[in-house]
C-alpha cells in the first residue's frame, strides 16, 4: 500500500517560520514528482512547491518565492517545506503530494495558522 503522511504544521505569529516534512512509502522505482498544495478559506487548492525526482528542477508559486524552500531527501522519500518571514494570508491546510506514473497521491493535510 502507498502511503503519504505529513507533519509539522502549527500556529506561528507572523514572520515566523515553519518547516513541513512529508514521508512516502511504498512507491518503488520509476521518477515521481513531490510538491505540496494548499487550501485556505477558499475552496481552491493552490499550488504552493514542485520538486523533481532527481532534485534540479523546483517551482513556487509566485506568493512565496524568496520566502519558502521546498527539498527532497531521495533516500527516505521525504519532501520538506521550509517556510519563513510567515504571513496571514499564508493561513491554510497544507497538503503534500507524490505524482507516481500519472497518478496523484495525497496526504491528510496539515494546518498552518500564521496569526497574532
Amino acid at each position: 500500500q502507498v502511503q503519504v503522511e505529513e507533519s509539522g504544521g502549527g500556529m506561528v505569529q507572523p514572520g515566523g517560520s515553519l518547516r513541513l516534512s512529508c514521508v512516502a512509502s511504498g512507491f518503488t522505482g520509476g521518477s515521481y514528482v513531490m510538491g505540496w498544495y494548499r487550501q485556505g478559506t477558499g475552496d481552491e487548492r493552490e499550488l504552493v512547491a514542485v520538486i523533481t525526482s532527481a532534485g534540479g528542477h523546483l517551482r513556487y508559486a509566485d506568493s512565496v518565492k524568496g520566502r519558502f524552500t521546498i527539498s527532497r531527501d531521495s533516500t527516505k522519500d521525504a519532501v520538506y517545506l521550509q517556510m519563513n518571514s510567515l504571513k496571514p494570508e499564508d493561513t491554510a491546510v497544507y497538503v503534500c503530494n507524490v505524482r507516481y506514473y500519472g497518478m496523484d497521491y495525497w496526504g491528510k493535510g496539515s494546518l498552518v495558522t500564521v496569526s497574532t
